[in-house]
């Protein structure tokens, strides 16, 4: 359990999104930057990554965040910032931007263990289902 200065919480959150049009463009050097640029995110916000994986097509964030943030800040906070930090730093031209879909999933970890969720998102990063 963790602690503010008023709660007592225990909240992890499952957010997972994709790439415009679903198109694979996050891989080698790319897929390392926005794995820095997550944890970059993460720190600045105040929230701890629990599990994070980014797979060609998809990212998968395993995080834990105070009460204070809700699930459609938290995803909002890493596609938002993600995009314009990486397009800022690395993309020259319109091809090399990254564009996140306007969706995403969001699950609480209420019912099944941490452990639970971080083994079947290292399942998914190795290609098993």
């Amino acid at each position: 359990m963790k602690t503010t200065r008023h709660a007592t919480y225990t909240l992890n959150y499952h957010i997972v999104w994709l790439p415009k049009y679903r198109t694979s463009v996050l891989s080698g050097e790319v897929a390392d930057r926005v794995r820095d640029i997550l944890h970059e995110i993460a720190d600045d916000k105040g929230v701890k990554i629990l599990d994070l994986t980014v797979q060609p097509d998809h990212v998968h964030l395993f995080v834990s965040s105070p009460p204070k943030h809700a699930p459609s800040l938290l995803a909002n906070w890493f596609k938002g910032i993600s995009s314009r930090k990486y397009n800022h730093r690395y993309a020259d031209t319109e091809d090399e931007k990254i564009r996140w879909a306007r969706g995403y999933y969001a699950g609480t970890a209420g019912h099944v263990s941490s452990e639970t969720v971080q083994d079947y998102i290292q399942r998914h990063e190795e290609g098993e289902q």
